[in-house]
């Protein structure tokens, strides 16, 4: 079985959602599994600690799981253009990786959850594929093949799925946004088969 990794930060359970729907696309695939994994939350408290296991959710990603997955789908919440603190403080936690070259070929693609239409999904897309790029990953979108995104009055983009949560973050996923999401777990676990040694 080919292992895809969707690691996400979610603040208010959207990005978790949308993780879950790129999961069941990745799953549509034979020989594909969905591997769900978070991060803890960060403190600028040098002290704080969170727990091993989170109280609720999915488990924390570990650094073998990610140099061992076969495809990553990174997911966060729209942080002033940019990704969340807590994913990103995993992520300059890889030098070894990067080093090592462990994810050097291996497919992976991004998603987002922002406020307002235009509150930075495309940035905060852009933004998390650098250090993807430098991990010498794959790095692919979705295609206009995909008809929602060209309807979409929601979240959508070629750069990756997207999701509009609104000024409380109390948006209901949309058809749109749901299809692309599946359509983007499908895409990276093919893509993946495709690539694997």
């Amino acid at each position: 079985m080919s292992k895809i990794l969707v690691l996400y930060y979610s603040r208010h359970g959207n990005t978790r959602q949308m993780a879950r729907l790129v999961a069941r696309g990745i799953e549509k695939v034979d020989g594909c599994e969905a591997l769900l994994r978070t991060v803890p939350e960060i403190s600028a408290d040098h002290e704080a600690t969170s727990d091993d296991i989170p109280q609720d959710g999915d488990p924390y990603i570990s650094i073998e799981e990610l140099q061992n997955c076969d495809g990553l789908v990174l997911g966060s919440p729209t942080r002033f253009g940019n990704m969340a603190a807590p994913l990103k403080y995993f992520l300059d936690q890889t030098s070894a990786q990067w080093l090592s070259g462990a994810l050097i070929g291996k497919p992976a693609s991004v998603f987002t959850s922002t406020g307002s239409l235009h509150g930075g999904q495309e940035t905060t897309l852009m933004t998390m594929m650098i250090p993807l790029l430098h991990h010498g990953m794959v790095i692919t979108g979705i295609p206009y093949s995909e008809t929602e995104l060209l309807s979409t009055t929601t979240g959508g983009t070629p750069y990756g799925a997207s999701h509009v949560a609104g000024g409380d973050s109390k948006n209901a996923i949309s058809d749109d946004e749901k299809k692309l999401c599946i359509a983007q777990g499908k895409r990276i676990a093919e893509i993946a088969l495709k690539l694997k040694p």
